[in-house]
């Protein structure tokens, strides 16, 4: 098969390549270039001249052709543009998600077809099979082996057709099964550290990155004190409404404390970047109002704002990668649940509604946040995922 490795110039698609060609298939490499603003980026990081330089190196050594693919202005315009939307209206996206379905296993994957490949293979720790539904072929996103590094996560948008012509060449390795075949085979990538920071864009200072769009305004920081929550009348367990809804909060419903640049610039359980001093514990983000730029925080890691149970995404952002298992209205499921990468998955009962889908945890979790993709598991594979709507 004649296979096309996205190669980013890190150790995983240097691998990634290497095994392939092992294999006896026809491999090529593709370098994509999707940013070259350093405009709020923390220096030294995620240079692409560098990147390309090494996947260059990589390429010759194990005497592959390097293609190089500039979808710079794709990338801005499906995925850094939605990055300052979704910030503007207060949430909190995942640009990594966004890239994988919108640019690498979609833009880039449609070039990779025309220069005749059968397959588009990336570094990425996940693992796809294919089985049969109905005669028709099947295909699973399934976890990598290693529970440390996997990522299916962030391939939570793709679509069946998307899965069918891509290859997971590392998903059954451990990282370092992966830094021991690198430096077997001298790759130039073998000691490189990992890729950290946006996706494509690297570590950024993000007020100053939000900055090329949106305006830094001064706003107010008002804490909210935990007797707060006391005074709130109980959730029915059977209100799934209720339930999923976070906090609601008002100025007056606290005290202010100081002063902040802008409430867009700020996450749910963001600790950094508050700058107000004078208590014990540190000062965490509980909440943010955009239309009256307020700043909502609350004082200790256990603050009843930092969490709740449950969460709800609009039937307009939820997506099945498996199509054949899409819940329906009324359906009731058991199923884990994470809402960040990385985050242990946890059990929960998923509800669907005529208006979208209800999830709601076996335990409290912390930091649930508006605009970040809620990616559902059976075992170990991913069978959907959606925007948490608020």
């Amino acid at each position: 098969m004649k296979i096309a490795v996205g190669l980013s110039g890190g150790v995983d698609s240097s691998v990634a390549a290497y095994l392939l060609k092992q294999q006896g298939h026809d491999v090529i490499a593709l370098f994509m270039q999707n940013w070259n603003d350093s405009t709020g980026t923390l220096h030294g990081d995620c240079l692409w001249e560098e990147d390309e330089s090494i996947a260059r190196m990589v390429a010759k050594k194990l005497d592959i052709p390097f293609h190089f693919i500039d979808l710079s202005i794709s990338y801005r315009a499906r995925v850094v543009d939605y990055m300052f939307a979704e910030y503007e209206k207060g949430r909190t996206p995942n640009p990594d998600v966004l890239c994988n379905r919108e640019i690498k296993f979609d833009v880039f994957l449609k070039h990779a077809l025309e220069l005749g490949v059968d397959y588009v293979a990336t570094g990425h720790y996940c693992r796809k099979d294919t089985i049969e539904v109905d005669r028709q072929p099947i295909h699973r996103l399934l976890a990598g082996i290693d529970p440390n590094k996997d990522q299916s996560y962030f391939l939570c948008q793709l679509s069946q057709e998307q899965l069918s012509q891509a290859l997971f060449p590392i998903g059954h390795l451990l990282k370092p099964e992966v830094r021991r075949i690198a430096t077997e085979q001298n790759l130039p990538t073998a000691e490189r550290k990992d890729s950290q920071g946006i996706c494509f864009v690297g570590k950024v200072d993000l007020p100053v990155f939000l900055q090329q769009k949106l305006e830094a305004k001064q706003g107010n920081t008002v804490e909210i004190k935990p007797d707060f929550y006391e005074e709130l009348p109980a959730s029915d367990d059977d209100d799934l409404a209720a339930l999923s809804q976070p906090y609601m909060y008002r100025p007056n419903y606290g005290k202010k404390i100081g002063t902040h640049n802008g409430a867009h610039f700020f996450t749910i359980g963001q600790r950094k970047g508050i700058n107000i001093g004078g208590h014990v514990e540190p000062l965490f983000v509980i909440g943010t109002d955009v239309e009256t730029n307020t700043l909502y925080v609350g004082e200790g890691h256990s603050h009843p704002g930092l969490s709740r149970k449950g969460l709800f995404i609009n039937k307009n952002e939820l997506h099945w990668i498996r199509t054949d298992l899409a819940m329906q209205p009324g359906d009731i499921q058991k199923l884990k649940v994470r809402i960040r990468y990385r985050q242990p998955l946890q059990k929960a009962n998923l509800y669907m509604r005529e208006e979208g889908l209800y999830i709601i945890f076996d335990e409290v979790q912390r930091g649930i946040t508006a605009g970040q993709f809620a990616a559902c598991y059976n075992g170990d594979e991913l069978l959907g995922s959606g925007v948490i709507a608020e």
